[in-house]
């Protein structure tokens, strides 16, 4: 009788997905994937969700290789030395190993009034709650956007494109965007009427933003996009985590705390050097978990991780958008795309993502990615040497 390998992966985002997909074809090898939602949200489109055009949603059924069990629920506590992972249900799981997969989270707000007045949209359940406060307003009431990054801008253009007022306020536009790049998403929120404030938020009220200025900008919905974290397991846990709460491992994606947990996606900090949260580095990094995992079952000693990142995709409401170029390491190059082939570009990357999802339920091992180049190899060794 063959003896069955327990591997729970914690997380049904795009990293535990990929990750449990992936682990089929060890013989023996009995997959669990604990989330808390009983559908496949796409981060990458709740924007959208908030905007009223797209639901965000999947089916596990389309995504999941078929001998994966799903359990709906939460884990709240993993014992390492146990094996064991307790769920909100007070149900327990026991593994061989573990996949930590718990995606990221927003920031909690500082800032007085943010917590009580603000809306997040890190979660699917936040962008619901946005999406039900918009429509619940007038088209002319005013919309403030703090956080001027890629989410805070694809959100702003969003609103706008839907014929609403939208203030966006932050301390920098686009940041990780090089200098071309970033001067066209400017021009195309300024073409849509988005009013873009340089500055810090002091206060949100229930009807008004203050600035550290003093500035008042009238706000009937504010939404919060400054600055993302990790929910709090690993840590609460008594694993080994970053500042931010990310788990930290070696090299090969191994707990620092315990070599039968394995990490992934934006939870993850090797060598306590993570790469940047984004879905263009959870996919390479769920795959390499997974295969070190498949590695320790076969006696094989597992690889480091190698990869790369190929740009950064933003959409500017849903006719056009930017496509920054980047180095292996992530740097932007100075060319970049707009306009409508950029849209058309993250659109098809959305779609992709989800089919690339279902392509490694089928046939479990296909999915390829871009390694790095010797820089990149260089600078994880030297992440992995000031580690120890």
């Amino acid at each position: 009788m063959t003896v069955q390998t327990s591997i729970v992966v914690i997380g049904g985002g795009y990293a535990g997905v990929l990750a449990a997909n992936r682990l089929q074809p060890h013989p023996g090898a009995a997959v669990t994937l604990v989330n808390p939602r009983p559908q496949f949200v796409e981060r990458i489109r709740l924007h959208q969700l908030a905007a009223g055009n797209h639901d965000a949603v999947a089916d596990y059924r389309k995504l999941l290789h078929p001998a994966v069990t799903l359990v709906v629920d939460a884990a709240v506590r993993i014992d390492a030395d146990a094996t064991r992972v307790t769920l909100a249900s007070g149900a327990e799981l026991r593994y061989d190993y573990l996949v930590y997969a718990v995606g990221s989270t927003a920031a909690a707000p500082t800032v007085p009034g943010a917590a009580q007045h603000a809306y997040p949209l890190a979660e699917y359940e936040d962008s619901r709650r946005l999406r039900a406060r918009l429509q619940a307003l007038r088209p002319t009431d005013p919309i403030v956007v703090v956080g001027a990054g890629l989410t805070g801008v694809e959100t702003a253009a969003e609103l706008s494109e839907a014929g609403r007022p939208v203030t966006l306020v932050g301390a920098e536009l686009t940041p990780s965007l090089g200098a071309g790049a970033r001067r066209q998403a400017g021009k195309r929120l300024g073409r849509l009427g988005v009013r873009i404030v340089e500055g810090a938020v002091s206060r949100v009220g229930a009807t008004s933003v203050r600035l550290a200025d003093g500035t008042e900008i009238p706000s009937a919905a504010t939404v919060w996009s400054a600055g993302f974290a990790t929910p709090g397991l690993a840590a609460d846990s008594g694993l080994p985590t970053d500042e931010l709460g990310r788990l930290l491992t070696d090299e090969t994606l191994t707990s620092c705390g315990s070599d039968r947990i394995v990490g992934t996606g934006d939870a993850v900090a090797p060598s306590a050097a993570p790469l940047r949260m984004s879905c263009q580095a959870a996919l390479p990094l769920a795959a390499q978990a997974a295969d070190t995992v498949l590695a320790r079952l076969s006696g094989r000693s597992p690889a480091p991780i190698n990869q790369a990142y190929t740009g950064q995709c933003v959409s500017l409401g849903r006719r056009t958008g930017v496509v920054q170029l980047v180095y292996r390491d992530d740097s932007p190059r100075r060319l970049w795309i707009g306009g409508r082939s950029a849209a058309g570009i993250k659109e098809s990357i959305c779609r992709a993502t989800l089919w690339m999802l279902g392509r490694e339920a089928r046939r479990p091992g296909s999915y390829p990615w871009l390694r790095g180049d010797a820089r990149f190899r260089a600078e994880r060794e030297l992440a992995e040497a000031g580690a120890r």
